[in-house]
């Protein structure tokens, strides 16, 4: 096929599944590792040095407010604790959850519906935000751009979060902090199912800042990584339009031409053929 040997000599050669794979696991012993640091830090704190150094003397009255001093203060401790341990809690809890969601993602076969709610941290029954399947709505940036379909997979907890404040950015016209942000959220959710709209996002950002080979990049990564997806017409019509604006004419003709071949549907199919027209391909 023509069009991959132009894809192979324009080096933009997509990253592997594998890869994505192995990523996610090892965020998990990172996260596992994080959790086991702040369980020994608890159990520290809760362990007594041996002697206190409070004294009680003197008479009635002094003695009384001295205990009235050290009682306000150790429930000024107490107090500072449970909250810290509160958040520890919910924190942990919910990083177990989303560990749940990534292994189930990755293991062949698992029903990620049917995994119901992630036992709290250290037991109890009081309810953690964002700790249960699938995970409950989160607020989102204010934004008319719709979500990209994911395939039928299941986000992670403030997943959609990160992803519409990059498409807020976008949207914007704020390229190079949009193009950050894309790039954070494929750093921070590596193998999401918005994945390919995350690199077709960020190659728009790019192309913005007038990037167009690290725009050509992206594109490529979205399309070749991802030939199945939703975004994948737009990111095959993008790289065929970068690839003419970088002077890889004959390059950028075989690309624009793939898009109706492989998509006749899309609805990028006349911008395609706008564009091959403009670069007068034959």
């Amino acid at each position: 096929m023509r069009l991959s040997a132009i894809l192979l000599t324009f080096s933009l050669a997509a990253g592997a599944v594998s890869a994505q794979q192995a990523e996610t696991l090892a965020d998990i012993r990172q996260d596992l590792s994080v959790l086991y640091v702040e369980l020994q830090r608890l159990r520290t704190e809760l362990s007594t040095t041996g002697s206190s150094g409070m004294t009680v003397g003197g008479n009635t009255i002094d003695r009384v407010n001295t205990i009235e001093a050290a009682l306000q203060a150790l429930t000024s401790k107490a107090e500072e604790m449970e909250h810290r341990i509160g958040r520890i809690v919910e924190d942990g809890t919910n990083r177990i959850g989303d560990m749940e969601f990534r292994l189930c993602e990755i293991e062949p076969g698992c029903d990620i519906g049917a995994l119901g709610s992630t036992p709290r941290l250290g037991g109890g029954s009081a309810p953690v935000a964002g700790a249960t399947a699938p995970a409950a709505p989160v607020p989102t940036p204010a934004t008319d751009t719709p979500l990209p379909a994911t395939g039928g997979g299941e986000l992670a907890m403030s997943e959609e979060t990160d992803f519409r404040r990059a498409q807020e950015a976008l949207a914007k016209s704020d390229f190079r902090g949009a193009a950050d942000l894309f790039a954070a959220f494929r750093q921070t959710y590596p193998g999401s199912p918005l994945e390919a709209a995350a690199q077709l996002g960020q190659g728009r950002a790019l192309e913005g800042a007038d990037d167009t080979r690290g725009a050509a990049r992206a594109y490529l990564d979205s399309y070749s990584g991802y030939p199945q997806s939703e975004v994948a017409p737009e990111a095959l019509f993008r790289l065929g339009r970068a690839l003419g604006k970088l002077g890889s004419v004959q390059e950028a003709c075989v690309t624009l031409s793939e898009v109706a071949a492989r998509y006749p549907g899309a609805a990028v199919v006349p911008e395609a053929q706008g564009e091959m027209a403009a670069l007068g391909c034959q």
